[in-house]
């Protein structure tokens, strides 16, 4: 397990041990966005709005991004990410898919223990509000070893926020190299082309193959009326369920800045 209580709650000495002092993913409750708040006509990939979360794209309609105030209830959370789609794509080609990213440095998964019989199991954590109902791909690329997997969850609620965990198994047959390199790339799919689906969904760790990545992903493009919001990512050491999984992490506003600035940093002169 990666937690390990100490004391009772009955006399409030309960403390949480993390494999991790910090959370793994930077800036997951989408507090920071120092490049801008809202961007429009989108159709190109890169980091438009929130610090760490990199939206991926190829000819998969235009959309505003935003950091938006729209939250699930009672969770903690002020920000969300935002994507509206203001031009759609009903019919996407084989090579087109839509996605968004947050990356993690390989030296700061180290504590994985990829490719040993030690390797540990991770849990993710989010809260996603979908336009559509149905399956959804969360995809995770190792780029040292070139290997991949996928997961899908299922919307039961379109316009809802949801709260979803996913367990990703360790890989003992892979890699991440102790750089300053990319160790994974994390990806929520909203839609995808046959190239990216026409495959079995790599649901166990394997080498890298593109058919695989999002079979059975819906497509979140296909009307203008689309919004789609996510928050609260967390992903934690260990193998967890909505029950065992410990509360995300809350930073100070300033230290969610200083890491984010690790990545990027908006420099402002005074006159």
């Amino acid at each position: 397990m990666a937690l390990t209580l100490h004391g009772t709650v009955a006399d409030n000495t309960v403390v949480l041990d993390r494999r991790s002092a910090k959370p793994i993913i930077i800036n997951g409750d989408m507090q920071v966005a120092q490049r801008a708040t809202s961007v429009t006509g989108i159709t190109a990939s890169g980091f438009h709005t929130v610090d760490r979360m990199n939206l991926a794209i190829s000819s998969f309609g235009t959309w505003t991004q935003t950091q938006d105030t729209t939250v699930p209830t009672a969770k903690g959370f002020t920000k969300s990410l935002k994507m509206d789609c203001t031009t759609a794509e009903t019919s996407p080609s084989a090579g087109d898919y839509l996605a968004f990213q947050a990356k993690i440095e390989a030296q700061d998964l180290q504590m994985l223990k990829y490719g040993t019989s030690s390797a540990e199991a991770l849990t993710l954590k989010f809260y996603v509000r979908s336009p559509k109902t149905g399956t959804h791909i969360v995809h995770f690329y190792s780029p040292d070893g070139n290997r991949h997997i996928s997961k899908a969850y299922t919307i039961s609620s379109a316009d809802t926020f949801q709260e979803v965990i996913i367990n990703i198994p360790g890989d003992t047959g892979g890699t991440i190299n102790n750089d300053n390199g990319l160790g994974f790339n994390i990806e929520w799919y909203f839609g995808a082309g046959s190239s990216s689906t026409s495959g079995t969904l790599a649901t166990s760790w394997a080498g890298y193959t593109q058919a695989n990545v999002a079979v059975g992903q819906v497509n979140c493009a296909d009307s203008t009326d689309n919004n789609f919001f996510i928050t609260g990512i967390q992903l934690e050491v260990g193998d967890f369920d909505a029950n065992s999984i410990a509360p995300f992490q809350h930073e100070s506003f300033g230290d969610n800045l200083l890491r984010c600035q690790r990545y990027f940093q908006l420099l402002q002169a005074s006159y």
